[in-house]
């Protein structure tokens, strides 16, 4: 499989390798220093793009390769203002698109964990909940992407949280997701429910890229010759309704 990486920081150097590991090639590298080679034209060398960038081209950058014709798998968070218009571009014209806000196979498990976990605790008003999420001091946003995705698995599944909101709040129909900048730190997300009797605790902590990388590569294995859009949980196989595997 020949891949495209647009973005080739920590994390496109990560992807780089495991996709190396998996007998894929490499064939174009977009970074800062090049970004004339980011045309469709070049594009359209590869079978599947991986697109790790950020909020400020993210939207672009999955636009040009569904005009080029190639999938695109696109990890970049903070510009989720615009994934519905991307969305709808993509089956406008076609395409293949496939977004996570967090690739790796253990978080995704943790989102069908969580989303289970909410609506057990629906009904149980005597408890409140919150979200911790711990970052390296390069993370550019807060919240996490992943934080954001937990934090409306919890709202969609609740009596009581009608929004999320990025700081402590005293208001029973926020959900507060308390954000951290420790280095290093490559992830921790925390969903605690608590009470006067007790708490549940639910927690992944992220050692290194490794997971991240493995699974944008698988994502980008599953959506090679497909077309439409899709989530990790098509590549995983996760039922996204009852948050088990099917």
């Amino acid at each position: 499989m020949k891949i495209a990486l647009i973005g080739y920081g920590k994390m496109g150097m990560a992807i780089e390798e495991i996709a190396l590991q998996h007998h894929h090639q490499i064939v174009l590298k977009v970074t800062i220093d090049n970004l004339e080679d980011n045309t469709v034209e070049k594009l359209q060398m590869a079978d599947v793009v991986i697109e790790f960038t950020g909020p400020e081209s993210a939207f672009e950058n999955v636009v040009r390769c569904i005009d080029a014709g190639v999938p695109v798998v696109c990890g970049s968070t903070g510009w989720l203002d615009r994934f519905d218009e991307a969305k709808n571009y993509c089956t406008k014209t076609e395409g293949a698109f496939l977004y996570a806000s967090n690739f790796s196979v253990g978080v995704n498990i943790f989102f069908a964990i969580n989303k289970t976990l909410a609506s057990l605790m629906a009904s149980h008003k005597e408890y409140d909940v919150n979200i911790t999420e711990i970052h390296h001091t390069q993370k550019k946003d807060a919240p996490s992407g992943t934080a954001i995705t937990l934090a409306e698995q919890v709202i969609e599944n609740s009596l009581q949280k009608e929004k999320w909101i990025n700081k402590q709040s005293r208001d029973p129909r926020d959900l507060s997701i308390l954000s951290e900048r420790i280095d290093p730190a490559p992830g921790t997300h925390r969903i605690r429910y608590y009470s006067d009797i007790d708490d549940i605790e639910i927690i992944h902590t992220a050692h290194n890229r490794k997971g991240f990388a493995m699974g944008a590569v698988l994502a980008a294995e599953f959506l090679v010759d497909k077309k439409g859009i899709y989530s990790m949980a098509e590549v995983l196989g996760i039922d996204q309704t009852s948050g088990g595997s099917r």
